[in-house]
């Protein structure tokens, strides 16, 4: 006869709390029916549920009810199940329209290429008793790169003489992570601001969720790339900038530069890739590296080795 959630505490983990003991899964495909207080077997552990895992962005909580908070029972440790979650999605890049979708296959061939690998997240998959793909995987201690930037309490140029000469190193480390993986035909799918990670004990930056992919005949890596220019304007600017925000700048009695559409970004039309305008110590190859992502080039990055030689120049004009 199978143990239920009480007498699998009762031997594994007797001190654990719970609000309530619910249900022992070995099926994983119905998740929605999975929450805290339930447990999960794959083979022959166990992961009690704490909660779903929530997405936060914009001041808005998503909850990510395929991503389960967990305690692996054996060992004590908490750790992260991804369970099986398909959907697909457009996104719009100028003037061509990109199908998207969730492949957790794909996310476990990436956990397997990049063990022990610090820049990205840790993990392995297995299969549940009914065939779903399980990714099972380590917290990481630490906060996203882009909270870690936004809540330095620092005026625009000291942190870009202060700071960002000791982030740009660092998140070429993580560009060149990313060409790892397209080196070996994989694609992370889904880079973008919060999927970037300070490990709070080593200060390493780490790539998280690569559940995503996409077609794009055209440049099969391309919505990667777009998204390290996203993230690198980002790291630039302390922020992004759209029209309300340089309005919001020059409100002290500055005269508010002037813009067209093409200082803006190709893919998010609100935001300023033109920085210098209103950042203007920002030095022009740094801008001119920027300004490939926007709305008026004509020239694109194909691979992260072109962006790569660009970028890796400019550091030496910040030091």
């Amino acid at each position: 006869m199978s143990e239920n959630v009480k007498q699998i505490l009762e031997r594994l983990q007797p001190d654990a709390y719970v609000d309530r003991y619910g249900q022992v899964y070995t099926d994983t495909g119905d998740f929605m029916r999975i929450t805290g207080g339930d447990i999960i077997v794959l083979g022959n552990e166990h992961y009690l549920v704490l909660r779903d895992e929530v997405e936060r962005s914009f001041g808005i909580e998503d909850p990510k009810f395929w991503v389960k908070r967990c305690r692996h029972l054996e060992s004590g440790k908490r750790q992260i199940l991804k369970l099986v979650f398909h959907e697909t999605f457009s996104r719009q890049l100028g003037e061509i329209k990109i199908t998207c979708y969730r492949s957790p296959r794909k996310e476990a061939r990436i956990l397997d290429l990049v063990r022990e690998d610090f820049r990205f997240m840790q993990g392995f998959s297995t299969q549940d008793a009914a065939g779903n793909n399980v990714r099972v995987l380590d917290v990481i201690r630490g906060k996203r790169l882009d909270q870690w930037i936004h809540e330095l309490d620092l005026d625009h140029e000291t942190y870009f003489h202060q700071y960002l000469p000791q982030i740009l190193p660092k998140f070429i480390v993580a560009c060149e992570a990313i060409e790892s993986l397209h080196a070996r035909g994989e694609k992370h799918g889904d880079i973008r601001r919060d999927h970037l990670w300070v490990e709070r004990s080593t200060g390493n930056y780490v790539w998280i969720d690569f559940d995503y992919t996409f077609s794009f005949q055209e440049n099969p890596f391309g919505l990667d790339i777009f998204g390290l220019g996203g993230l690198l304007l980002y790291i630039v600017g302390k922020g992004f900038y759209s029209q309300l925000d340089i309005a919001n700048l020059c409100a002290d009695g500055k005269k508010a530069p002037e813009f067209n559409g093409g200082d803006f970004l190709l893919v998010f039309k609100n935001r300023l890739a033109n920085l210098q305008k209103i950042f203007p110590y920002i030095p022009e190859s740094l801008n001119w590296v920027l300004m490939h992502f926007s709305g008026s080039t004509t020239v694109y990055y194909e691979t992260v080795d072109e962006f790569l030689r660009d970028l890796r120049p400019c550091l030496q004009q910040m030091s």
